[in-house]
């Protein structure tokens, strides 16, 4: 029989609320809503695109944006609920991936959405790209802090870090629609290196060693970069640039759809979330290369408009009663 060593004490746990405790509206707020809602403003955006090249009235589009901006609204605002029952929340999310990966895609949504409303409110469309550059910017600056503070695993580079350090350039996106060119280039050379980076890291680290089943999903992500160069450098002139990216965009694409079945080994899962807007993204830049390209994202766009509301849908249903929240890790307020 093993025995307790000397002065050995057993850990007191609290005895079990009853009734249970219950949560304040809000306070459990997961950032892994983020992502799905992302991926809901890139279809819309690519399916504006499409009915653009086809031709077609952008009606449909236009009344898909007049449900999509105002349920990522409801999305933040359920976050800055959780924050300012207690701000230093934002801390805590910031600690755990699949958070950091959901803080970064909200902001990014709000860059999305810019490039939505654009065509009707463009004075509204610049100030809210204007509010959520910025606002990614600290947010990259506080990633970078609190990365800083983990321990080395917790440190090494990851597919999210495209959505936190070169998110920006969903920006370019509506800096280009909104007629500002020059910040739609300045937005894409200040990322492009940096995408650049992480990818050559990814790149190593893949040689080294297997990704767990369950973070494979993300690897997804490392699509949305390239996808977005190539419609940024579309939308600014930059033709050659353009045909680079999306030959990058075309090969991430490949691998990953040969992967497809590894990728989702484990079934579904709220990390689901971070593979709907790079589909939508690449699906957006081969409609806007045209040619034979076109044929082949509209084709995408059909397979995303199933599957991004469909994923959407899974993931959006576990947040309420706290289940997307537990299982995701996010902090409570």
């Amino acid at each position: 029989m093993v025995r307790d060593p000397a002065g050995f004490k057993p850990r007191m746990y609290p005895p079990p609320e009853f009734p249970p405790r219950k949560v304040p509206a809000f306070a459990n707020t997961p950032p892994a809503i983020f992502p799905a809602l992302l991926g809901l403003l890139g279809l819309v955006l690519a399916l504006r695109v499409g009915l653009a090249h086809l031709g077609l009235p952008p009606g449909i589009g236009d009344l898909a944006a007049g449900l999509v901006v105002p349920l990522w609204a409801v999305g933040v605002v359920a976050y800055g609920a959780k924050l300012a029952r207690r701000p230093g929340v934002i801390f805590e999310d910031l600690k755990v991936m699949p958070s950091r990966a959901g803080l970064s895609a909200a902001t990014m949504g709000g860059m999305a959405a810019a490039a939505l409303i654009a065509p009707y409110a463009p004075r509204l469309a610049l100030a809210l790209l204007v509010v959520a550059l910025a606002l990614h910017a600290v947010l990259a600056l506080l990633v970078a802090r609190v990365l800083s503070g983990l321990p080395p695993e917790g440190r090494e580079v990851n597919p999210t870090w495209h959505l936190t350090f070169v998110g920006f350039i969903v920006g370019g996106v509506a800096a280009a629609l909104l007629d500002q060119p020059g910040m739609a280039r300045g937005l894409l050379w200040g990322t492009v290196f940096v995408a650049a980076v992480i990818w050559g890291l990814s790149g190593v680290q893949a040689l080294k060693r297997v990704p767990p089943a369950a973070l494979r999903p993300l690897l997804v992500i490392h699509l949305a970069p390239a996808s977005l160069f190539t419609s940024v450098a579309l939308l600014t002139g930059h033709m050659t640039l353009a045909v680079i990216f999306a030959v990058i965009a075309i090969g991430i694409f490949l691998v990953l759809a040969a992967s497809f079945r590894w990728i989702t080994e484990t079934g579904f899962s709220p990390l689901w979330g971070a593979m709907t807007f790079p589909l939508a993204a690449f699906a957006t830049a081969l409609i806007r290369l045209g040619g034979v390209w076109a044929w082949a994202g509209l084709a995408l766009l059909g397979l995303a408009l199933v599957a991004i509301p469909l994923i959407t849908w899974n993931v959006l249903k576990l947040w309420p009663g706290g289940r997307l929240a537990a299982r995701t890790n996010a902090a409570e307020a």
